[in-house]
């Protein structure tokens, strides 16, 4: 029985030895991107909280802009480990719950100047995103390599291009407007519904990256 467990402690520990250390996976190139897409939705939250939306707008899409990225350049990458390849994966998942859940429910928090009223759709919209992002850690694509509910990454593209009438439309309007298209998206993120998987086709990285670049150029014009 000692002996046994003897030989038991020293599997695991030659297992945790064989473990590469968490800092190892920064210099991970996919990841790198990753980071640098929560890097911009920290300024996105930043900068909806202290109310200067158009900033926000910017770091939202370019967040979108890395996120897709992470996958192409981790589809072209040669040598990466089955470790590596999960490790990003998750580390995808985790991000995607800031990026296109957390920071559109600050974004309409502070949209409303945080009145408690706006709580509830602050709620949906996040849990409509952890909900999303469970179901599809659990059963991924389906069979004909499409999402069930609409991806996530859409909301933040979606809503960067409704907020542009945020300046031609009457407060009350666009904030009608505002709520129910994030509304919308949380209620087709949960739906039946069965979309493309858009990121993972190069194509399509380069049109976001041209909308992206689009969308910069109008929210700077506005800010200046």
């Amino acid at each position: 029985m000692f002996i046994s467990r003897s030989a038991d402690i020293i599997v695991n520990q030659e297992v945790q030895d064989l473990q590469p250390s968490i800092i190892s996976y920064v210099k991970d190139l996919p990841n790198l991107c990753s980071l640098a897409g929560l890097a911009c939705t920290t300024l996105a939250i930043y900068f909806s909280i202290i109310g200067v939306f158009y900033a926000a707008m910017i770091g939202m899409i370019w967040a979108v802009a890395f996120d897709w990225a992470d996958g192409l350049v981790a589809r072209r990458m040669k040598g990466r480990t089955g470790s590596d390849r999960v490790f990003g994966g998750q580390l995808d998942l985790v991000i995607d719950i800031v990026s296109y859940g957390v920071t559109p429910a600050v974004l309409l928090l502070s949209y409303g100047v945080f009145n408690p009223i706006f709580l509830p759709v602050a709620f949906i919209v996040l849990a409509a995103s952890a909900i999303r992002l469970s179901y599809f850690s659990t059963f991924g694509l389906s069979e004909e390599a499409k999402y069930t509910g609409l991806a996530l990454d859409n909301n933040n593209i979606i809503l960067v291009s409704v907020f542009l009438f945020e300046s031609v439309l009457p407060v009350g309007a666009f904030s009608v407007v505002f709520y129910v298209s994030a509304l919308g998206l949380a209620a087709l993120n949960v739906s039946q519904i069965r979309t493309p998987k858009l990121s993972g086709n190069p194509r399509n990285v380069f049109l976001l990256g041209f909308y992206t670049l689009g969308i910069t150029g109008i929210y700077t014009f506005k800010l200046l």
